[in-house]
């Protein structure tokens, strides 16, 4: 098939979320099909609720800086589904893409015409794959890989990590993880494997003894000093027994302190010098994250499309720009609870311009404004239409495009 044929067969396949089958055998009987491609190259195998996409990106960014030729698995994309696999993290090419998708979807289907898998491999599993045989076609040499869902019974989790890494977990997904911070906890240590090292971001004290390793490395041991916070990022040392790591983190938001220091840990542990880990992070980029897309006037993306992202976004509002206008782009999808998000989001919005992203999922722009009111809202049915209305945007003001991270990936190529 090509590009666009191999795309609309996996959006058919159904919503990645909604249509997920938790379960391993599915996914290890392709790969076994396919000559076990996830076993070919060092894999760092990163879980959580937040932040694991950016510490997978700093992470992967201090591999390369290091002379690795590294491969990238992350989810979702935010404009083309090619980003979810990356390699020295340029995104494959959709020929590349579309020409794995063919591999992938023969085996399936012979594989279950032979009744050795009960279906077709989800929209999810089916990239996975994809990746996994990508990356060993490329000789790629150090592999950073982003669970999808959870972490036990989770696609990715088919590999043989030499680090496994923690990020904070949160309340989440809890149709699929359970109803407690120690059950979603418990889903996501199952990426932990005997004999392994695992780096354990900050977590809530109640659900550290959920993660047992033989060689755990707990970020919270570390002391943090000269922490400079700016709008474009950090910069701090951190310091354990002889060890001292110098960071500088170009991801913004106060949260990423932590996330910075889960993956300097992670280089650390994997071997490299302390000051190719401060380059290597220093030119890591995550899209859509806190991204300072526009300097004049500042314009920021962010995907904060749970109650927890939200709360981060607030309180970066609230350190560096409590006395200034914010403008404030907002879109949701109907299954987010999208009070909570409003509640911290909306009264720190001057104004509001509420909008949708061209996707089924999307919830209605005035059933938020019902929702939610707001003072000084607008409604714009379109994406492009919302970003218009940027160019009435006081000098000084300060833009943020959040609630989703369809929205964001609708609105990052039309501001670069």
């Amino acid at each position: 098939m090509d590009f666009p044929a191999s795309v609309q067969y996996l959006y058919s396949l159904g919503n990645e979320v909604k249509t997920i089958k938790l379960g391993l055998d599915r996914i290890r009987r392709l790969l076994e099909e396919l000559g076990n491609p996830q076993y070919a190259c060092p894999v760092v195998h990163v879980a959580g609720t937040n932040g694991k996409g950016s510490v997978c990106a700093m992470i992967e960014s201090g591999l390369r800086e290091a002379g690795y030729k590294t491969g990238f698995f992350t989810s979702p994309h935010l404009v083309s589904p090619t980003e979810r696999i990356r390699i020295n993290n340029q995104p494959v090419s959709e020929a590349d893409f579309s020409r794995a998708f063919d591999e992938i979807h023969r085996v399936s289907e012979s594989l279950l015409a032979a009744g050795a898998i009960d279906c077709h491999p989800t929209y999810f599993e089916t990239v996975t794959a994809m990746g996994f045989w990508l990356f060993r076609e490329a000789q790629v040499e150090s592999l950073v890989l982003e669970v999808g869902l959870g972490g036990r019974l989770d696609a990715t989790n088919v590999v043989d990590p030499i680090l496994s890494v923690i990020t904070p977990v949160d309340l989440d997904h809890q149709q699929y993880l359970g109803n407690t911070l120690e059950e979603i906890a418990a889903e996501k240590a199952g990426i932990i494997k005997p004999g392994r090292p695992v780096v354990l971001g900050l977590q809530h004290p109640q659900i550290k003894h959920v993660f047992v390793a033989d060689d755990l490395e707990d970020v919270a041991t570390w002391q943090i000093s000269d922490l400079q916070l700016r709008v474009d990022g950090c910069h701090y040392k951190a310091e354990k027994d002889d060890i001292i790591l110098e960071v500088d983190c170009p991801l913004a938001g106060a949260h990423q302190v932590g996330n910075s220091l889960a993956a300097a840990v992670s280089l650390w542990l994997l071997g490299i010098e302390p000051p190719t880990i401060q380059s290597g992070i220093a030119k890591a980029t995550w899209p859509g994250r806190l991204e300072l897309i526009r300097r004049n006037p500042l314009v920021y993306l962010d995907g904060a499309h749970n109650h927890s992202a939200a709360r981060r976004l607030r309180q970066f509002i609230d350190r560096h720009f409590r006395d200034r206008e914010i403008w404030m782009i907002f879109g949701v999808m109907r299954d987010k609870d999208v009070t909570e998000i409003a509640s911290e989001l909306f009264p720190v919005a001057t104004r509001l311009i509420l909008t949708r992203a061209n996707q089924q999922r999307s919830l209605e722009t005035e059933a938020i404004r019902s929702l939610f009111p707001h003072p000084d809202s607008q409604v714009c049915e379109h994406v492009g239409e919302a970003i218009a209305m940027l160019e009435a945007a006081p000098p000084d003001a300060v833009i943020f495009i959040t609630g989703s991270l369809f929205v964001v990936g609708e609105a990052r190529p039309l501001l670069q």
